[in-house]
């Protein structure tokens, strides 16, 4: 049930002062345990209903039955009061149910709320399985308590199975309602022991809930420590404003828990004013309480919490009612009683007067409506307890208003003989405070004038006040029933003046100064009166040593032109002649419209002093020096600095520290005392003098603490006692290796190493962090092991677990965990091997075009380095980019052989421009993928080699594409042609008679000719071997046998041709070695052809051959080398 219940009176004089004097009114008071009492058998004590006022009558019910607690003896009953007592005799379930009291007197009767006593069993979370809450890091989360019902007040507190409470701070804490809100997510907050304990005091009972488990994952191992930043947003209060609703007195808590990185601030602003001066922050400035809620509380709060990124707002309209439930009023007026009641669903208002149903008791001058009472001409006999009950589904809430209709004379709440006190020139305010029916009018019997003002409260202020204002006032009340009056004295004092005040003096130095303060107050201040002296705004101690005084200088100078720029500092520097001499060092500033300063000086040194002004332009010259002045020896003035404790060897400790200046010796034979001692025991101080500024303690046990003080001494004394710091003996290396190394594989590139944190007494140092050593042992494709790079990581800090990124997939790994201190590494742990998965192979080192042509591209690649699996094939796409804003579509060719390194793509446009894309697959996915452009050709044209001469024409040329080929040749001026149709041939032999050629098919396939070869290559090796011995005997060759030994390059490779014969059925194709000859040999190399011979008037022999052959060196060499490279099909 939400129900809000509100009373509105109509306004009346000093209404809050009803209790002062209607003392016949009974009020009832609720239990002592609040509108719940619920007990607990084994830990009951005596439960008392209390209601005690004399001149009332009292009567209970239960359950809306009357209840007469004097009829049941084992109850405890008080004489003159409605209290009675169950006491715990083991068995109060038989009370259990709804109580009510209603008290009476001559002026009504007021009813209590209803008071529900349960014994109840122990209050218990529930048992349940909460599974682990997984969070990024960097986000936002919450855990739930959902406390079980029991005796208020409940308590929450957050702790881990070992007591040990969670730590709450700006990021984490805990809301209103128990539940335990995470900012971001950290690191550390991974734990399995979240657990929510609640305790319930009145009961001596604290249950715990089910532990909870946080995990927190890192999104992206490459960038370690790196959270996303977002701005704030609110993970409590829901929504952008809510409407509390508070009756006068109660507590206002306000809350803003946000979730943001950084961490969000809140913020509190009441919108228009200042926060209440009661108003406190608590739960590091996201809960708002504001104390016993006055109606100027009332308002619109903002709470805004901001990070850099942004910020989050919510709004509270804070409404505050009155809880003034009894209304005086005058005999003859109207009086408004309202009851303003809200909840879901709407509650039910009815009315009671004295108890009893409005109905019941009918009254001519009294108007009911839903939610108010109207009281037209009220008299005396109206009054009476009027009670309001708002009820629905969910419950009932009741409150009475004590109505009274009455008319009183005045009276004057304000003591009687009050004493005021003012200082001549304040102000002073004195109380009249009047409670009456009809309201009263107040005046002062005092003197007229604009320095007096009445205020409606009845107080008097006078402003100004004078000793003549010194003596007796009188207040007075009056109303229509009758007046009253009460004295009050004011006393009016003297201010405190300075009568004398000190003066400028000039003094010569060594002498003595007197400044006089000659002080005038009123005598009753003496016991409080109190004297100070200040210097330059700071407060004189009055207790300077004869050292101190010789040791401070004052320093006068006399400005120079400012050359029409005022000075704004001058600088006061010192030279001094014993250890530094001629070397000028800035003492002091003053501003530029002083002409004097105090100089505070080191002992035992010889000074002298210069001023040099500054303005806007610059630094003027510095002043002559003056004459030397020399302090008189004195104790050191501090001890050293910056104490620093190492240890480079196990059974050493290094203490080092920053020595004093020459300057702050203060005195010649300055040392240094060292005092250590160990601070896990218990021992005496060891103390050596030394006049270095370090001292290494020997035979020390290995990182244990020591605490350490240094103090100066020189020849006139000690320092002040030093300061003590704390420090390690020497480290040693870490004894122990991290246990319990798993890895737990996340991806193909990234593990996630996980390990037991070494003990700290096996440390034996300040932990450094730990080390992940790592190499690769060899590639899951190759089964052949290689101990590839090793590899490093250092994560610093206690930690348990870290992130292993950068390795190759498919691949067998072997790692091992240390720790380290500021001395080295510890050991290794064992080697924990492991295998990381497939993963998309790299780019492919080679993808280029090795031959284009009018319509077909020849593509050709070389498989990755590191497939990181087994490859699958390749995915081959490609699309028309000619160089326009449009490209065509990607076309695609999923190639399943993982052996292929070469492609033919047929059916493109020729002369077009072509992108061609490339990537390798495994069963993972594809790679990175890698290009190559081209551009189609033109049509080409059988590039004509060779043509040799005799009985007969042999013909060698390189053909295009699959064209149709005919040679054609001219016969007395007759052009005569044999067709070829698609055949893939390179050579062909003419074979003339008696003017007529004819095509023979080519002689390699006929056997004398293959005996013929075979002798030749016979002969050919016996020769070699023969050379070979000549030579090695020193014998040389004729340049007879060198020429038969190395023929003519072409008339050899003509002689090795293989012919094709024309045959129209007899269509076979160029084999894939001769794509390449296109990128070597171009159709543009030569422009000879048989229809350029015919077209130039070639010259042919009698018998129709050509009068010359094919030739040139350039063609000689490329006949040559297709020659030695081509394979023509048979």
């Amino acid at each position: 049930l939400d129900l809000n219940l509100m009373f509105h009176w109509p306004s009346f004089h000093n209404a809050d002062t009803l209790a002062f004097r209607i003392h016949e009114i009974c009020f009832c008071f609720t239990c002592n345990h609040a509108n719940t009492v619920s007990m607990l058998q084994s830990q009951l004590k005596d439960l008392t209903f209390q209601h005690r006022l004399s001149l009332c009558r009292f009567r209970w019910t239960k359950n809306g039955q009357e209840f007469d607690p004097f009829l049941d003896p084992r109850l405890l009953k008080e004489e003159n009061s409605g209290t009675f007592v169950i006491p715990n005799n083991g068995n109060l379930t038989e009370y259990q149910g709804t109580y009510r009291c209603y008290a009476s007197n001559k002026l009504g009767t007021a009813i209590s709320k209803e008071i529900e006593f349960i014994v109840p069993h122990v209050p218990k979370f529930p048992k349940e399985t909460i599974d682990p809450v997984v969070v990024e890091e960097g986000q936002a989360f919450t855990l739930k308590c959902n406390p079980p019902k029991g005796i208020p007040p409940l308590q929450i507190y957050w702790m881990t199975i070992n007591l040990q409470h969670i730590e709450q701070d700006e990021r984490v804490s805990m809301g209103l309602n128990g539940d335990l809100y995470f900012s971001h997510a950290v690191e550390k907050d991974s734990r399995r022991d979240y657990c929510c304990f609640a305790a319930f005091p009145r009961i001596r009972t604290i249950v715990q809930k089910t532990a909870m488990s946080v995990i927190v994952n890192d999104t992206n191992p490459e960038t370690a420590n790196s959270i996303l930043e977002r701005r704030p947003s609110l993970l409590t209060p829901s929504g952008v404003k809510s409407e509390p609703k508070l009756v006068k007195g109660e507590d206002l808590q306000l809350e803003c828990i946000a979730e943001g990185f950084p961490t969000p601030k809140v913020d509190w602003v009441k919108m228009g004013h200042q926060l209440p001066a009661r108003a406190k922050l608590e739960n590091h400035g996201k809960l708002l309480i504001v104390p016993r809620v006055e109606r100027e509380d009332s308002g619109k709060y903002m709470c805004k919490a901001k990070n850099t990124l942004g910020e989050a707002i919510h709004y509270f309209t804070v409404t505050v009612e009155g809880n003034n439930t009894s209304q005086l009023s005058m005999i003859g007026s109207d009086v408004l009683i309202k009851c303003s009641a809200s909840g879901t669903p709407q509650p039910t208002i009815t009315w009671s007067v004295n108890g009893v149903p409005l109905q019941e008791v009918p009254s001519a001058n009294r108007k009911t409506f839903d939610d108010s009472i109207i009281l037209h001409n009220t008299k005396a006999s109206d009054s009476a307890v009027y009670q309001c009950k708002a009820s629905n589904s969910h419950g009932t809430l009741l409150s009475n208003a004590n109505i009274m209709i009455m008319n009183l004379p005045p009276m004057i709440l304000t003591k009687e003989g009050e004493d005021y006190f003012a200082v001549e020139g304040k102000g002073v305010m004195m109380h009249c405070k009047v409670f009456s029916s009809p309201p009263s009018t107040v005046t002062w019997l005092v003197c007229k004038g604009p320095r007096f003002t009445i205020h409606d409260n009845g107080s008097l202020e006078i402003y100004s006040v004078q000793n003549d204002d010194t003596g007796q006032y009188t207040c007075v009340a009056k109303n229509t029933e009758g007046l009253s009056a009460i004295d009050a004295t004011l006393y009016v004092k003297d201010p405190t003046r300075i009568v004398v005040a000190p003066e400028d003096q000039q003094i010569l130095i060594g002498t003595t100064a007197q400044l006089s303060c000659l002080v005038e107050y009123d005598k009753s201040f003496s016991n409080d009166f109190e004297l100070l002296w200040e210097k330059d705004g700071m407060e004189i101690v009055l207790n300077y040593t004869e050292n101190s005084r010789y040791r401070s200088v004052k320093l006068k100078w006399i400005p120079g032109d400012d050359h029409n720029s005022s000075t704004t500092v001058f600088i006061i520097e010192y030279e001094e002649s014993q250890w530094e001499p001629g070397n000028w060092k800035e003492l002091l500033q003053v501003p530029g419209n002083h002409n004097s300063a105090i100089l505070k000086l080191h002992g035992h040194v010889d000074y002298r002093f210069r001023v040099s002004g500054v303005n806007a332009v610059g630094r003027g010259p510095p002043s002559e020096p003056t004459e030397r002045y020399k302090t008189p020896p004195a104790a050191p003035d501090r001890n050293p600095e910056n104490i620093k404790i190492e240890g480079h060897l196990p059974h050493e400790m290094d203490i080092n520290w920053e020595p004093l200046l020459p300057i702050e010796h203060n005195g010649p034979g300055l040392e240094y005392k060292v005092s250590y001692r160990r601070q896990d025991i218990e021992e005496n101080w060891k103390e050596h003098m030394v006049k270095r500024h370090s001292f290494v303690v020997m035979n020390t046990p290995t990182f244990v603490p020591y605490e350490i003080k240094i103090q100066a001494k020189n020849h006139q004394g000690w320092a002040p006692e030093p300061k003590m710091v704390t420090g390690y003996s020497g480290e040693d290396f870490p004894s122990a290796a991290p246990d319990d190394v798993a890895v737990e594989v996340l991806n193909s590139s990234v593990v996630k190493v996980t390990w037991t944190r070494v003990h700290k007494d096996k440390l034996h140092g300040h932990l450094g962090g730990y080390r992940i050593n790592w190499w690769r042992l060899r590639s899951l494709v190759d089964s052949k092991k290689s101990h590839g790079d090793k590899y490093t990581l250092t994560f610093p800090g206690d930690r348990n677990h870290a992130m292993v990124p950068g390795l190759t997939s498919f691949s067998e790994y072997s790692l091992i965990v240390m720790t380290f201190n500021g001395r080295g590494n510890g050991p290794g742990s064992h080697p924990v091997n492991f295998k990381t998965p497939e993963g998309v192979p790299e780019k492919n080192p080679v993808f280029r075009v090795t031959d284009v042509q009018k319509d077909t591209v020849f593509l050709g690649w070389a498989p990755p380095i590191e497939p990181n699996g087994i490859l699958t094939g390749y995915l081959l796409e490609y699309q028309l980019i000619n160089d326009t804003e449009e490209v065509g579509p990607v076309q695609t060719v999923d190639i399943s052989n993982p052996d292929t390194t070469k492609w033919i793509l047929r059916d493109l446009e020729p002369m077009s421009k072509y992108k061609f894309y490339l990537r390798s697959c495994t069963t993972v996915g594809c790679g990175p993928v890698v290009s190559e452009e081209c551009t189609t050709t033109l049509e080409t044209i059988p590039l004509l080699l060779n043509v040799s001469s005799g009985s007969f024409a042999n013909i060698s040329w390189i053909p295009g594409i699959e064209h149709e080929f005919y040679i054609a040749y001219m016969n007395n001026h007759m052009l005569i042609t044999f067709f070829f149709g698609h055949r893939m041939c390179q050579s062909h032999r003419l074979l003339f008679s008696s003017g007529l050629a004819s095509i023979h098919g080519g002689i390699s396939t006929q056997g004398w000719f293959i005996g013929l070869m075979c002798a030749i290559a016979l002969l050919t090796l016996i020769v070699l071997i023969a050379c070979f011995v000549n030579r090695n005997k020193g014998g040389k060759y004729s340049v007879k046998e060198k020429e038969d030994l190395h023929p003519d390059v072409e008339s050899q490779g003509m002689n090795d041709d293989t012919f094709c014969e024309y045959s129209d059925n007899d269509e076979k194709p160029l084999k894939s070695s001769q794509h390449s000859l296109s990128r070597e040999i171009k159709a543009g190399d030569s422009g000879d052809s048989l229809v350029d011979y015919g077209d130039e008037d070639a010259q042919f022999n009698e018998d129709g051959s050509f009068i010359g052959e094919y030739v040139g060196r350039k063609e000689k060499r490329v006949s040559a080398e297709i020659k030695a490279t081509v394979q023509t099909p048979a």
